[in-house]
């Protein structure tokens, strides 16, 4: 017989990893259309892609890091507090993990004794999950987010980094565009699998937010060219 195949354990590192994909196609890419725009030569967006690379890997692993760091503290926090409350009164919190079966479905009588087994087999573990809905699963894990998040970051930013390098200067705002919407289909697409979730509506999704991105930037950069000719 088959397992079921469950996607909520890759959802850590996914999120991180999906968020660090398409900030680096996207945000390198609109840092590259900018400069194209305002630029009759191929060096200053070669060097915007990189510097944006850099910076960007950088910053995703630093802003993953302390965010799920912050996460992480507050879990921490609630289990030693809730561990206490174990401690000092410790009959109030099986009536309160009792209470919490009972508005799940359970009667009164079974949610007791469901109370009673589970305290007995790992009482801080049972209120971790029930009551504050820590598991392990889950539960954050910064330098998993951080690891995930910069290097998704560098592989999404490599690409309109070598586009930058490769496409002609006379085109390089559509080449840009036009790979970019691929890549972050092709982003979504592994996304979506990977997750289990809708692919059609994770590529809609992207791309049209990725199109307003890139418009934007490519508004700002003719704007900056047409000023500084």
């Amino acid at each position: 017989m088959k397992s079921e195949e469950h996607y909520t354990t890759r959802s850590g590192w996914l999120r991180a990893a999906v968020l660090g994909a398409n900030d680096g196609i996207l945000s390198t890419t609109s840092l590259a259309i900018g400069i194209a725009a305002a630029s009759t030569t191929r060096e200053p967006i070669v060097l915007a892609a990189i510097a944006g690379l850099v910076a960007g890997a950088l910053s995703m692993a630093a802003g993953e890091y302390v965010s799920v760091s912050s996460q992480s503290d507050i879990e921490i926090s609630d289990l030693k507090r809730e561990k206490a409350e174990l401690e000092h009164t410790p009959e109030l919190e099986l009536i309160e993990l009792a209470k919490i079966y009972e508005q799940r479905g359970l009667d009164q009588n079974l949610a007791m004794q469901v109370a009673v087994q589970l305290t007995e087999h790992d009482a801080l573990g049972a209120h971790a999950r029930d009551e504050l809905g820590i598991n392990e699963i889950t539960m954050a894990k910064p330098m998993q987010a951080a690891l995930a998040s910069a290097a998704s970051f560098i592989i999404g930013g490599l690409l309109p980094l070598l586009v930058s390098i490769f496409a002609p200067i006379k085109m390089m705002v559509l080449y840009q565009y036009g790979f970019a919407i691929i890549f972050l289909a092709l982003s979504a697409l592994i996304a979506a699998k990977a997750g289990g979730s809708n692919r059609g509506k994770a590529v809609l999704r992207i791309c049209f937010w990725g199109t307003a991105a890139m418009l934007v930037t490519a508004f700002v950069g003719y704007l900056f060219g047409v000023q500084t000719h």
